[in-house]
């Protein structure tokens, strides 16, 4: 059994469809980020960054509960404890994780100053703006070539590459692009789509 501590966001989402593409036993516990739930006492106690998602494998390594936080190493952690959408084999391994960082370190930081400058801002900033913006044109520009000879992003197969990446694309309109542009993304993105593991991941948790 997992415990799952995780909302509908972009980060959130990634655990939340894998957990249902393992086909695993988990309970979700929401934390409602608009109501500030990452900052109690009880969610500090798992996670110290206070962010969500974060999970506690109630039979970790030596049987014991694990607890972990941070969305990619949740991935991981899980992919390679189930065996599932995460190779053993050293190169497709790190051909996954190099795109798990691609994902870590560029799309979700771009694409959420993107979101946050474009939509959220009291106050718009051309020069943000304009810099977040391009910024995710370009990263889309990246996956699009990446997908252009390839069905999937990593290994040549479905990983937790695709699931890591696919939810921050989810808000493309948020972000001022048309999946039209990126035909060979707006393929991947469909497909991803189709699957009822991610649809079932996309319509948790619910309240």
């Amino acid at each position: 059994m997992i415990d799952v501590y995780s909302w509908t966001t972009s980060n959130g989402r990634k655990v939340n469809i894998m957990v249902e593409e393992l086909g695993i036993e988990y309970a979700m516990h929401p934390v409602n980020i608009g109501k500030d739930d990452q900052f109690t006492p009880a969610f500090a106690a798992i996670n110290p960054n206070r962010k969500i998602p974060a999970i506690v494998d109630r039979d970790g390594p030596g049987g014991r509960p694990y607890t972990l936080f941070e969305s990619g190493a949740i991935l991981m952690y899980l992919g390679e404890k189930h065996g599932r959408f995460f190779p053993q084999e050293t190169a497709a391994r790190y051909e996954v994780v190099q795109w798990l960082m691609w994902q870590m370190g560029g799309v979700g930081p771009n694409f959420g100053q993107a979101h946050h400058f474009r939509r959220a801002a009291k106050e718009k900033v051309p020069y943000a703006i304009k810099r977040f913006t391009d910024e995710t044109r370009r990263l889309w520009g990246v996956l699009d070539d990446r997908l252009k000879d390839n069905e999937w992003v990593a290994a040549g197969e479905y990983t937790i590459a695709d699931m890591a990446i696919f939810p921050w694309c989810l808000r493309y309109e948020w972000q001022g692009v048309a999946l039209e542009e990126f035909p060979n993304a707006r393929r991947w993105f469909d497909a991803i789509m189709a699957r009822p593991a991610v649809r079932r991941g996309l319509e948790i948790p619910k309240m």
